[in-house]
């Protein structure tokens, strides 16, 4: 199988970054990684494994990225404003520097993103905010309401709120979206979203089921037993989904 590492200075961000490409032909995955993984996590928790006779026969090519979640969401030296305007930087430098260089290696029209928890966020966000660039977008274990407070998990916004965080939090924008032109390039897109029936946002999942139904956005929302928040079950999802 095809492993290459590559790095560059984004000028977007500031800093370099990293990221593994896993594959030589075939639809483009862009992968990104939970809270606390890094460029390398898709490689140690054997999902790029259990898609190994995909990418060999040349069906898939993996884009495997860093997430940056401390240096956004879960910064806590930095004021919530300073981390949504990071993570929207982020979107930027995956927009401009990371799809381009997808797009010059491999001419494949169709482009997957995939994601597990922080990483079902960051691929559901950037997916309903720039629906034409996907084809797919396959979420794992996902929140997509930052801000909510469930269990162990905090507001990650601490009570802040903006125009940004409204734009980047897909329960919140999703339903105000009125352009027929973005909901009809939404409706274009295959959406995959899985959850645990013991996952403590399965709630926030089943609420954007709903949304993207009344939008008339077909939508496949697979239930897992259990929390299914762990590397095995995801595993298991992408040989099914991806």
């Amino acid at each position: 199988m095809n492993r290459e590492y590559l790095r560059w200075y984004s000028q977007r961000l500031h800093r370099d970054m990293e990221l593994l490409v896993f594959g030589h032909a075939g639809a483009k995955v862009l992968m990104f990684p939970t809270r606390e993984g890094r460029f390398w996590e898709y490689e140690e928790l054997g999902i790029v494994g259990s898609l190994a006779d995909k990418i060999r026969a040349g069906q898939l090519q993996l884009y495997c990225v860093d997430g940056l979640a401390t240096e956004t969401f879960y910064d806590a030296r930095q004021h919530p404003s300073v981390r949504i305007r990071r993570h929207a930087a982020f979107e930027d430098y995956i927009l401009n520097e990371v799809l381009p260089l997808m797009a010059d290696r491999n001419g494949h029209d169709c482009t997957i993103v995939q994601g597990c928890s922080l990483g079902a966020f960051q691929a559901a966000s950037i997916v309903f905010r720039h629906p034409h660039l996907f084809r797919k977008l396959v979420a794992f274990s996902g929140r997509y309401d930052l801000t909510l407070k469930v269990e162990a998990f905090d507001d990650l916004m601490d009570g802040y709120y903006d125009e940004t965080v409204y734009f980047h939090t897909p329960s919140h924008f999703l339903p105000g979206i009125t352009s027929e032109w973005q909901i009809e390039r939404l409706r274009q897109v295959e959406i995959v979203l899985t959850i645990g029936d013991a996952d403590p946002f399965l709630d926030n999942n089943q609420h954007l089921s709903r949304v993207l139904s009344e939008k008339g956005v077909g939508h496949r929302m697979h239930v897992w037993d259990g929390r299914a928040h762990r590397a095995g079950a995801w595993r298991k999802m992408a040989a099914l989904y991806i």
